[in-house]
């Protein structure tokens, strides 16, 4: 049976300054103690949760803080923290805090399956947002679902990912349904491309994903599929694979890659004389890239799952928190990484509402944890979302969106296409 859903109604206060944290472990508050007597070695029995104020209920961050993936890491750390404050400030799950405990998975799959255990086995955490990347999460999920707790991805958006075990869902939309939605913008705006390059980075799963994507949406459009070039997430020199493109005269080129290496894919296209549309996929959906393109950057379109102009209470309060910190709106990577602490507070409060959180120990949380959050409706940045039963996401608002970079070149933001 569906518990009712807890809606969030009270306004966001001012936030707090927030530090982005790039250090191994960083806990923003002292994690759940154990009890008198125990260990706290990942061998210890398990432990029940302080009531009351005594202690706070730890969720556990694991996304990349360093590496070339930290360009979008850092905005999930950021985001979270907003979070942490915004839920805290509200009484926490019916009084008792929550703490964030963050790990940082670096950009590779080891480095999630290390910040994963870390999570599970020494802090003890209900349950984990996190990791960055897809690739990651193939890798970093399995433990997670075998130790039973939750995971919800914030930026896992390649096939499969609720697919990998029952306590895995996600609060970022798969790419197949995001996608198509840029395709569809660009020939709007220029309903003459016929011919179209596809770029996808390699040695990256979402990329790959994504990418197929991408093909069959150009195929199903009636264009003209011209070529696929192939890179690597940590390749800087993108000369070769540019020039083979613009060789074959496309109308529209498409890149599947990360902030960094897409970035630089931009600016090298650019430099080579390519002058028409460009389409970045989730991977560029960041103002961290501006600085990567500069003033090359300009008029590239990328689908969004989230907007800042989006009408709602908490993403009023989410978006006037960023922007008092960070003096830019907020990117989708934030606002998925608030939307995951958010699921997992109110789930927290709507087991409390049925029998003491406080009293239950951590593997029995863990569990009903998984099964709460699946059940309900969460009124969030990102809009109104459920899950299905096997933690697929549903989301109904989608968006397309334009860099817009200042005369400067050097600054800009996402202008969200009508």
């Amino acid at each position: 049976m569906k518990k009712p859903t807890l809606r969030l109604s009270a306004l966001f206060v001012s936030c707090a300054s927030l530090l982005l944290a790039c250090s191994q472990t960083n806990t923003s508050q002292t994690p759940i103690n154990p009890s008198p007597g125990t260990s706290p070695s990942p061998a210890a029995a398990p432990q029940s949760l302080p009531g009351g104020n005594s202690g706070a209920i730890p969720i556990g961050i694991g996304v990349a803080q360093t590496s070339n993936v930290a360009l979008l890491g850092q905005e999930q750390v950021a985001g979270a923290k907003i979070a942490e404050k915004y839920f805290n400030d509200r009484g926490g799950v019916d009084g008792t805090p929550i703490a964030l405990v963050f790990q940082d998975t670096g950009g590779d799959e080891q480095g999630a399956i290390n910040a994963f255990n870390t999570l599970i086995d020494r802090d003890k955490v209900v349950g984990i947002v996190g990791p960055t990347l897809s690739q990651q999460a193939f890798s970093a999920n399995p433990i997670a679902d075998r130790a039973k707790v939750p995971v919800l991805a914030p930026s896992n958006t390649a096939k499969g990912i609720p697919q990998i075990g029952d306590y895995v869902a996600r609060v970022s939309a798969p790419v197949a349904v995001v996608a198509p939605n840029a395709v569809k913008a660009a020939l709007k705006e220029n309903p003459n491309i016929k011919k179209v390059a596809v770029f996808f980075a390699q040695n990256d799963a979402f990329s790959k994903s994504e990418t197929e994507t991408f093909q069959q949406t150009v195929k199903d459009m009636g264009l003209e599929l011209a070529t696929v070039q192939k890179f690597l997430t940590t390749d800087t020199d993108f000369q070769s694979q540019a020039t083979n493109a613009i060789n074959v005269k496309p109308d529209l080129i498409i890149i599947s890659g990360l902030a960094a290496d897409g970035g630089n894919l931009i600016k090298q296209l650019r430099e080579l004389g390519y002058k028409g549309s460009i389409i970045g996929g989730n991977g560029l959906n960041t103002s961290n890239v501006f600085p990567v393109c500069k003033a090359l950057c300009d008029g590239v379109l990328i689908a969004q799952a989230y907007s800042p102009e989006y009408e709602n209470e908490i993403n009023k309060a989410f978006r006037e928190a960023y922007r008092a910190q960070f003096k830019k709106e907020p990117p989708q990577f934030s606002a998925q990484a608030f939307t995951g602490v958010q699921v997992f507070v109110e789930s927290l409060k709507a087991i409390n509402s049925q029998s003491k959180v406080s009293q239950k120990p951590v593997p029995e949380l863990r569990t009903k944890l998984n099964e709460q959050l699946l059940t309900g409706k969460y009124d969030t940045p990102l809009g109104e979302i459920s899950f299905t039963p096997e933690g697929e996401i549903n989301q109904k608002e989608f968006y397309v969106a334009r860099i817009k970079m200042d005369a400067d070149g050097k600054s800009g933001k996402f202008e969200f296409l009508k």
